[in-house]
């Protein structure tokens, strides 16, 4: 099993960090960066892509709504068109800090409430997919598995990418939990490293209710803006590692 440890990194702002990316990008093999819309800043954009691609970590962009200061986590019912102009502004910033860098952005995953949103949201999903095309036709999109996302991008010949979520609790039909729902976040230890190598090995995930349901990652986000991220990211590593489960980047 070949699996990709991607985290959400390059979320502060100015003087306000957020996420310890130097840690994080010793352990992921992709990053997830935020593109300046929901966090992040031209300073915060140039650091870590040269730290990422000073270590080998695929980039990627992680564009959202317009919402610094809901941290792009409230729903905006935006016009397509425009969401659409949104995505290719995030994706092009980005990919030229990485270009001056010495890479290329390799992927985009949308943020926050934009990707709870195009898990089912057509026209949002469709906006999004349609700019990653016209900004790049081989761009792979990673999403959930089942959502409108991942199905638009693939009718529209672009490449996907599943993940799972190493701390989000799932609903019975495969959804993420609600975070505004109690026990949306795992945050014992032992069960996120348990959950992540089960689902790397056994394509299985326990739902919140108890359901077993089938999860089969190409990629296994670990949050980067939880406390104690660091240490619960290098606890997955070695037990992914340790399962016999090589960890490469999928782009």
């Amino acid at each position: 099993m070949v699996l990709d440890l991607n985290s959400d990194l390059g979320e502060g702002f100015g003087i306000w960090p957020l996420t310890d990316d130097d840690a994080l990008l010793d352990i992921v093999t992709s990053a997830n960066v935020a593109c300046g819309f929901h966090a992040g800043d031209p300073t915060v954009l140039r650091r870590v892509t040269e730290r990422a691609a000073e270590r080998g970590v695929a980039i990627g962009a992680q564009v959202g709504y317009r919402d610094l200061a809901g941290f792009g986590r409230r729903f905006i019912d935006v016009d397509p068109a425009e969401l659409g102009n949104d995505v290719i502004y995030q994706v092009g910033a980005l990919d030229g800090f990485a270009r001056i860098a010495g890479t290329r952005v390799r992927y985009v995953k949308p943020h926050g409430a934009l990707y709870n949103a195009v898990a089912h949201h057509t026209a949002q999903a469709e906006a999004v997919v349609a700019a990653v095309r016209a900004f790049d036709e081989k761009l792979p999109i990673l999403g959930l598995p089942g959502s409108e996302l991942l199905r638009l991008a693939d009718e529209a010949g672009l490449p996907t990418i599943a993940e799972a979520f190493a701390d989000r609790a799932y609903t019975p039909g495969g959804k993420l939990v609600s975070r505004r729902a109690p026990g949306a976040v795992v945050h014992d230890a032992d069960t996120v490293v348990a959950r992540s190598v089960r689902m790397a090995t056994e394509g299985m995930v326990t739902a919140i209710d108890g359901t077993e349901i089938e999860a089969r990652p190409r990629s296994l986000c670990l949050h980067g803006d939880t406390a104690g991220a660091v240490e619960l990211a290098r606890r997955v590593q070695e037990g992914l590692l340790d399962a016999g489960v090589e960890l490469a980047p999928f782009a």
